[in-house]
């Protein structure tokens, strides 16, 4: 067989070999950062945020340094490649313009990692969207919502947006109940159900310190904040550890203050229309 087919086969294996080898590695530190996260958020506890950043950083340079060695393995590609580096000024003029995206994001992402303004597991509202932050990659941050969609945007975006985190530091949420009675129904009363069902409530807690408790902080507190129309509108505030046991227990105390208001004769009002019809009488002359 000519001495040139054998070179290129020969040349054609090792670049292969370094590609299965270069995949190897990046699928055995995957596996290392994906086991690694599990144990560090599932038995210790702790923010796994730098681990999945790290693991995609990790990855991505495998992936360049083994592509590298695979294009310097073989001649024609070496002389291509030192070709390219004879014009390094203006390829990296080029590269600057055409990555200046890419590269922002990554740089977000690092300042996100660092800073933290958001983690992952940490529940978020953005604009109008509300979910889970399941990942920071090296361009984007995947939001969960709660219908389990993924949101895709942008670190570079995501950096400059107003976010609303519920998990930032005290993760406990205050969530308010807001119910209206008739003006015929007694405050006190419909006071004393909505705090009797608040505090009876299993994932209701206590938010209060030991210098709110001597100082004679209301637990629960029910209080009137408008006359309306046609409703006297009270508000409850209720306490739970985070965002998804508040929801949780908001529906479950819209449903059971509504029985209790029922069996002891508190009504919800609803709105009230009168319609008065005019009959319009004509005088023809004739």
């Amino acid at each position: 067989m000519d001495e040139k087919i054998l070179n290129t086969i020969q040349y054609f294996s090792i670049f292969l070999a370094v590609l299965l080898v270069t995949m190897i590695v990046a699928f055995l530190a995957n596996r290392f950062f994906k086991r690694l996260i599990r144990r560090s958020t599932e038995e210790m506890q702790n923010d796994p945020t730098n681990y999945q950043f790290l693991r995609h950083a990790v990855n991505a340079i495998i992936y360049m340094i083994g592509f590298s060695i695979a294009i310097y393995s073989i001649p024609d590609l070496r002389a291509l490649a030192s070709s390219l580096l004879a014009g390094a000024g203006i390829l990296a003029v080029a590269i600057g313009f055409a990555s200046q995206q890419a590269l922002s994001n990554i740089i977000s992402g690092v300042f996100i990692v660092l800073f933290k303004p958001f983690r992952v597991n940490d529940r978020v509202k953005i604009r109008e969207m509300t979910g889970v932050i399941e990942d920071i990659t090296l361009r984007h941050t995947i939001i969960r919502d709660f219908e389990n969609r993924r949101i895709i945007i942008p670190n570079s975006l995501i950096s400059d947006e107003i976010i609303v985190n519920s998990d930032f530091g005290d993760g406990k949420i205050c969530k308010w109940i807001d119910i209206g009675i008739s003006y015929d129904s007694s405050i006190e009363k419909a006071r004393k159900i909505i705090k009797e069902e608040i505090l009876n409530h299993p994932l209701h807690i206590d938010p209060r310190t030991a210098k709110n408790i001597d100082d004679g902080d209301e637990l629960a507190p029910v209080k009137v904040i408008t006359l309306g129309e046609s409703a006297i509108n009270l508000r409850a505030w209720a306490w739970a550890k985070d965002s998804a046991d508040a929801f949780k227990m908001s529906c479950d105390l819209y449903e059971s203050i509504k029985i209790k208001f029922d069996t002891e004769g508190v009504e919800i009002p609803f709105p009230h229309r009168t319609l008065v019809y005019k009959n319009n009488q004509k005088t023809h002359e004739s």
